[in-house]
């Protein structure tokens, strides 16, 4: 059986070959084949293939497209930007297929859970796969919009379906996944905690700010997590403040080693520099910002971004829901004359003084500037400029450059996906 789980595990990589809705499930075991025992393998499968198949540039493309990261020797946050804005883009392909490939695992995952006896196995590997399901739709809803929305994996060519309705199914999975879920006891498996951190982003993205507000000021609550120190945080001190992470583990044989890409040959951890901090990104700290020495670095006249700091020696973790996100989240969708107190419970924390911006479009501005402060390099930025209006002014692109191009390679093997995303 063990060598059945193999071919079930890699059998999205075979799609790689082709159309990445072109799942040719033939190809994997059939889901009424596995056991209960098989189950851990199968699980272990489903958070790798997640974490691994978009690839690394797909935890750091919000980032390229949002302005806080150039290439080596450019200044240009522009240049970057329009060589990823295309449909024959390498990077762009690599997170829709990547996606696509993680769904394919998940949808798998998710069919043979529905089979096994009812009790807390079933729900654990139910709630972790709705929950997966959740995580790479709003990815792909935020960057692409109108996307093929698969439950059910399938041979034959999909639609894409209107961004509402996937927005819809995003919350669905979150919903089921917080009523099947516990406490995992591990911030590299996913909780119920994390289901409703989910939520709240999505909520917020949705404009659903009363329930997004309500969900993180639920986990603001609870006194197994809190605001931690930055080098506690992405320097593995064991913090209060993640809520899940993916591990990304160089003994498991993670490729998502981020620091590579951020640091040179000529710093004490090496790397191959492909990427640097935008000019501005140097200069949005505060002295007494204790975000600073963690979040940016300087070493011999060149700048790095810091919060990854393993280089060519192994891989970091990457958190994907933190307890600051949940104040900044509550912040700012309660406005400013309910949320001003969470912005300043985060400030104060970060080293900051308190703020006190007398109109709702100056304490927005302030939070936004916050939310860059805090996850620079945490993959939320492009997504943060969409989604509130700003990223036509604030990074120079065209409007329809605020969603991304289907990949041209995907709109020649599949004709449903057509029509291609405006001007592209």
């Amino acid at each position: 059986m063990k060598k059945t789980i193999l071919i079930l595990l890699s059998a999205a990589l075979a799609a790689s070959c082709a159309n990445m809705l072109d799942l040719y499930p033939h190809s994997a075991v059939a889901p009424e084949a596995i056991t209960g025992d098989d189950v851990p393998q199968l699980r272990v499968g489903m958070y790798w293939e997640v974490q691994e198949l978009p690839g690394r540039t797909s935890y750091i493309i919000e980032d390229m497209l949002g302005g806080n990261l150039t290439q080596k020797n450019s200044t240009s946050t522009m240049a970057l930007i329009n060589s990823i804005l295309n449909a024959q883009s390498e990077i762009v392909e690599d997170a829709w297929q990547g996606a696509y490939r993680a769904l394919y695992q998940v949808n798998n995952v998710y069919s043979v859970a529905e089979r096994l006896p009812e009790g807390d196995l079933r729900n654990q590997v139910l709630g972790e796969a709705c929950y997966f399901r959740a995580y790479i739709y709003i990815q792909l809803v935020t960057r692409w919009g109108d996307v093929p929305l698969l439950t059910r994996n399938t041979v034959d060519d999909v639609p894409r379906t209107p961004a509402a309705d996937v927005w819809d199914q995003i919350i669905k999975d979150l919903d089921k996944a917080i009523g099947l879920l516990g406490d995992s006891g591990d911030v590299y498996y996913v909780s119920q905690d994390a289901a409703k951190a989910l939520k709240a982003r999505a909520l917020l993205y949705m404009g659903r700010k009363d329930e997004a507000a309500a969900i993180a000021d639920e986990l603001i609550a609870l006194p197994r997590y809190a605001l931690d120190d930055f080098d506690v945080i992405f320097r593995g001190g064991g913090d209060k403040e993640t809520i899940f992470a993916f591990k990304c583990a160089t003994l498991d044989g993670s490729v998502i080693g981020l620091s590579n890409l951020f640091y040179s040959y000529n710093h004490p951890n090496k790397g191959n520099y492909s990427y640097m901090p935008a000019p501005d990104v140097m200069t949005l700290f505060d002295d007494g910002d204790k975000r600073k020495d963690i979040t940016v670095t300087t070493l011999d006249g060149l700048n790095f971004i810091n919060k990854y700091p393993s280089g060519q020696t192994g891989t970091d973790p990457f958190i994907v829901s933190r307890l600051a996100e949940m104040y900044l989240i509550s912040a700012e969708a309660k406005g400013v004359d309910g949320g001003l107190g969470r912005l300043n419970e985060l400030r104060v924390k970060r080293g900051l003084p308190e703020v006190y911006p007398m109109t709702e479009r100056a304490f927005q501005d302030a939070v936004m500037l916050e939310r860059r402060k805090e996850f620079v390099a945490e993959n939320m930025r492009f997504t943060d400029l969409v989604r509130t209006g700003r990223a036509v002014d604030e990074l120079g692109i065209q409007p329809y450059q605020q969603l991304l191009p289907i990949p041209e390679s995907e709109m020649q093997n599949n004709s449903l996906l057509k029509p291609q995303n405006p001007n592209y």
